[in-house]
């Protein structure tokens, strides 16, 4: 199963901090580019083969071109690398459409942001699409440093900059985020949009959930799975396929998806991280060990849908393959 690609040429290139470069892509043949909406992300075929997903971080009123914000990750399996070393101004990229999990709930009385690091980018787009429809918000955005905070110039001269308060880590106690006080703050129509590091998207959403949050207002965003060190929970499993009645071991350390695609069975997959939905298959016996950052805790609490390219199963799974 295969998806029709978008070749787009990269109009420019713009170092943000020493580890955060902005990509503005545009189409290849000078043609609009597909509407998004505020919170979406791309798949980008990256140099080597690889495909990762970037959040759009420009206006989503703008149809001539898409902008992504890239961090150098010190730990990269390729993806970041390759796109700070082998991309430049002139360089033509395949993409995906764009395609959003992280959307803004239109009901909302009001919408709180919080971004961390790199998490900035589809808080940015949501900022100012919610600015431009004179929606509710305020932003609260999370750095280590000054230097290390991307789109600061950008913020400070928005439309909207009287609505965004910056906290560095670096700087002193008053200026810092207090998680606590700022959700306890929020009225009971307040819809809260976290995105950055995955510790903390939990610390924030953990906080949330205690002081009663219901889970239809929290948003959130990962550009990775957590990762899971349970003993054991790597083991070897089972699948079998309910369609066309084989079944598939999944060895010790084998991605599900890995197995799958071993026995010839065509699984789309994208990020392979847990993160973007592609590989989404349906459970029809089973419990799966979910390990991914897309599913809700209310869809992994129904065991009826896993990702095979991150979670794995307790036991013997039947899946709608």
């Amino acid at each position: 199963m295969s998806e029709t690609l978008l070749t787009v040429r990269v109009a420019a290139r713009q170092a943000e901090t020493a580890e955060v470069s902005t990509f503005e892509l545009v189409a290849a043949d000078g043609g609009a580019l597909p509407a998004f909406a505020a919170g979406a992300h791309l798949d980008v075929h990256v140099p080597g083969g690889l495909v990762r997903q970037y959040s759009l971080c420009n206006a989503p009123s703008e149809t001539h071109r898409y902008l992504i914000g890239v961090l150098r990750d010190p730990n990269s399996r390729g993806g970041s690398a390759a796109m700070h070393d082998a991309v430049q101004a002139g360089d033509t990229l395949q993409i995906s459409a764009p395609r959003n999990h992280f959307a803004l709930d239109e009901n909302a009385g009001h919408h709180l942001l919080l971004a961390g690091g790199i998490g900035v980018t589809p808080i940015l787009c949501m900022a100012e699409a919610l600015a431009a429809g004179a929606g509710s918000f305020d932003l609260h955005y999370c750095a280590r440093s000054a230097d290390r905070m991307a789109f600061r110039t950008r913020l400070a001269g928005a439309a909207f900059a009287d609505r965004v308060l910056l906290h560095l880590d670096d700087g002193d106690a008053a200026q810092k985020l207090d998680i606590a006080a700022t959700l306890a703050e929020a009225s009971p129509q307040t819809h809260l949009y976290v995105c950055g590091p995955a510790g903390f998207i939990e610390a924030v959403l953990d906080t949330a959930r205690a002081q009663g949050w219901a889970e239809a207002r929290l948003h959130r965003e990962f550009f990775a799975a957590p990762v899971h060190d349970d003993e054991g929970d790597s083991g070897a499993f089972e699948m079998a396929l309910a369609q066309t009645g084989i079944t598939v071991q999944v060895a010790a350390g084998q991605s599900a998806v890995a197995a799958l695609h071993a026995a010839g069975v065509d699984v789309p997959v994208s990020c392979e991280q847990g993160v973007c939905g592609t590989c989404l298959t349906r459970v029809l016996e089973g419990t799966p060990d979910h390990r991914d950052a897309y599913l809700t805790e209310d869809e992994r609490a129904a065991n009826d849908q896993f990702l095979p390219c991150c979670s794995r199963a307790r036991g013997r799974l039947v899946i709608d393959l």
